[in-house]
């Protein structure tokens, strides 16, 4: 149940520099909280949901920091994704060099792009991808910008998975304790800000391009604490039994 309207703030992780000490232990606690939130378990089953009926080729992570959730992600579904090519995108990436060779063992060709999500959205392009990943990301947009984001998302690619946060009683309670995980302070401020501005019921869905016709939509809340949005062109799904 919803108990507050969506509000969008600055989180503090975002207006500090890359190499602040802060900022890399605010990184590290995020990768304990992603376990907590389950988000591998979730990937997977909402790429069951999207029912694709050929593994993507080319994906791309927007908003990914320093790509340790997709290296999971894809050690998970190794080896029946093998050759993919990732595009990892963020304003301040912060990818090792570690990470870059871990997917390379896999496997995964990867390209690290140092951009706004919003300029990427706005330019166009040719470039082109089969599956768009977002963690945590869509809540920094307000509706203005959310709605030029995922109208970008749904020009330049065939699939997208969003896992966000929960805005519900639930995950707002526990966004209170994320210091029992060990997270220092700019993360424990920053838990309670994104639950306020994350989303519930279909909000991402009627931010989609309505001219977006040929694609099928899902939204849906999954356990503890997350918000998901599916979404896949109609056309590159498995037929549907009744």
């Amino acid at each position: 149940m919803v108990t507050m309207s969506r509000s969008v703030v600055p989180e503090e992780l975002d207006e500090l520099r890359p190499d602040d000490p802060r900022a890399q232990r605010s990184r590290r606690d995020l990768r304990r909280i992603h376990h907590a939130m389950r988000s591998i378990a979730i990937f997977r089953g909402a790429l069951e949901r999207l029912s694709l009926a050929r593994k993507p080729q080319r994906v791309i992570e927007l908003g990914s920091g320093d790509g340790s959730l997709v290296l999971r992600l894809a050690r998970s579904l190794t080896p029946a994704w093998s050759g993919v090519e990732l595009c990892l995108l963020d304003r301040e990436p912060v990818v090792s060099r570690e990470t870059e060779e871990a997917f390379r063992e896999l496997d995964w060709t990867t390209v690290v792009r140092r951009q706004d999500a919003l300029e990427w959205a706005a330019e166009g392009g040719t470039q082109r991808y089969d599956l768009c990943l977002v963690s945590l990301f869509l809540h920094h947009f307000d509706e203005g910008t959310l709605r030029r984001l995922l109208a970008g998302i749904a020009q330049r690619c065939d699939a997208v998975i969003a896992c966000e946060p929960e805005r519900g009683r639930l995950a707002y309670f526990f966004s209170h304790f994320v210091g029992l995980l060990g997270a220092n302070a700019i993360t424990r401020g920053d838990a309670v800000k994104s639950v306020q501005a994350g989303f519930a019921g279909r909000e991402i869905a009627s931010a989609w391009p309505s001219r977006a016709a040929d694609w099928w939509l899902q939204e849906f809340a999954a356990l503890p604490f997350s918000h998901c949005f599916v979404a896949a062109r109609s056309a590159l799904r498995l037929p549907q039994t009744p």
